[in-house]
């Protein structure tokens, strides 16, 4: 084996789509061979997956770790958008959440991603002119414990207005919150009053504060939103210097298909990126169309099609704007498989390597050379491992372990 003596690390017999059973040698966090399965080595340290299956480390771009977890205490009935929002900020005024809450929840949310096979988080936490800081400064305490562990971006949520006379405190929260630390500056142009002065606003404080942004664009089935072209427009028009993703999407699944390919060019080239959320917009879109209920999906086809980047996050986990999800990037995929339409392999790229590239990160493909950044799932293949999600896994960051889950199951038949 070449360079033996000089990596520290091997992952032996893992079972890689197209490549088969390999052994994996790394040195400082970095793929440096593969080889066939070996009895020998000069390694410091084995993993033996025997023969499990191995994928590149999933990673999920669009979270919110500030509000996971607390169906439970923040009941949405009508199931709607709005209806989330409205239990959210009644819950937030009676002092449901405190700072300790929030640590607790965020950490164990971040503990669900990561035995599941993450790596990488990009999070949106709220920031009001009545909450400021007080999530964000929460989120990064939470983020300092998984350190070792886990990625953690964190985008600034604003509160809408961010333009008009009713919108001071919330401008002041954003230059306390740009001041505190953050990665992105998001909000949700489709809510607010002027959403055309609030991008234009949005991008000039963050290319002073030199940040990029990640807004929740056009959440509605409102074929009359569509907030998502004007955004590519400025960003083309500005130069804006720094990275944009648009999460959500939602109405432009409901334009022609010639709107659909329009506005996709003129998003790829702003260079935006788009992360489809379809657990999320599954639960919350569509109930207003009792018949030909639509999905409430992004038109993937026509972004791909154009050279957008797309990749596929869960959004909420357990909250008033998802009562479900179980913190599972396969979860995510196997929906973009039946809902949104695309292959196996299309889909388990859109949750790992387009979701690393969209969020920036260094590449774990797999490759040598490559962050060893790696997920191992007692599965046959990638279609299986989609489609039972099995929870026995290994997630491995920079080539250390760093997760692991083991499922049991028992068939007890006869006397």
């Amino acid at each position: 084996m070449s360079n033996s003596t000089a990596t520290s690390l091997c992952i032996k017999n893992a079972f890689i789509p197209g490549r088969g059973l390999s052994d994996i040698g790394i040195d400082q966090g970095k793929i440096t061979s593969f080889t066939q399965p070996s009895e020998t080595h000069a390694y410091n340290e084995v993993h033996d997956l025997k023969g499990w299956l191995l994928v590149p480390a999933m990673a999920e771009p669009h979270a919110h770790l500030d509000k996971a977890l607390t169906a439970d205490i923040v009941p949405n009935p009508s199931g709607e958008l709005m209806g989330a929002i409205n239990a959210w900020i009644d819950a937030a005024e009676k002092g449901t959440f405190t700072h300790e809450n929030t640590v607790q929840r965020a950490c164990e949310a971040m503990e669900l991603l990561v035995t599941h096979g993450i790596t990488a988080v990009r999070t949106h936490v709220n920031v009001t002119a009545e909450i400021g800081t007080s999530s964000v400064e929460a989120l990064s305490e939470a983020k300092n414990q998984f350190n070792d562990v886990l990625d953690v971006q964190v985008v600034a949520l604003m509160n809408s207005p961010m333009t008009g006379p009713d919108s001071k405190g919330n401008v002041e929260a954003l230059h306390s919150v740009i001041e505190f630390g953050v990665d992105f500056v998001g909000g949700c142009p489709h809510l607010e009053p002027e959403p055309q002065k609030m991008i234009t606003f949005m991008l000039g404080i963050s290319q002073d504060a030199g940040l990029g942004i990640d807004f929740h664009i056009d959440e509605t089935l409102n074929k009359d939103m569509l907030t998502l072209k004007e955004l590519a427009k400025q960003v083309i028009n500005t130069s804006f210097p720094y990275p944009v993703s648009a999460s959500h999407c939602v109405s432009l699944g409901m334009q022609s298909e010639k709107t659909q390919s329009e506005v996709s060019k003129l998003v790829a080239e702003a260079n935006i990126s788009v992360f489809a959320l379809p657990q999320t917009n599954l639960y919350l879109q569509g109930r207003e169309h009792q018949e030909a209920m639509p999905r409430g999906l992004t038109a993937v086809k026509a972004l791909i099609e154009n050279g957008v980047l797309v990749a596929a996050g869960a959004d909420n986990v357990r909250d008033p704007f998802n009562l479900m999800g179980r913190s599972d990037p396969l979860e995510t995929a196997s929906l973009m498989v039946m809902a949104g339409h695309q292959s196996i392999e299309n889909a388990f790229e859109m949750v790992s390597v387009n979701a690393r590239k969209a969020m920036g990160l260094e590449s774990a493909c797999l490759n040598q050379g490559d962050l060893a950044d790696f997920v191992a799932i007692d599965a046959p293949s990638l279609g299986a491992a989609m489609a039972d999600a099995p929870m026995s896994r290994r997630v491995f960051k920079e080539g250390k372990l760093v997760g692991k889950a083991d499922q049991t199951s028992a068939i007890y038949r006869g006397s």
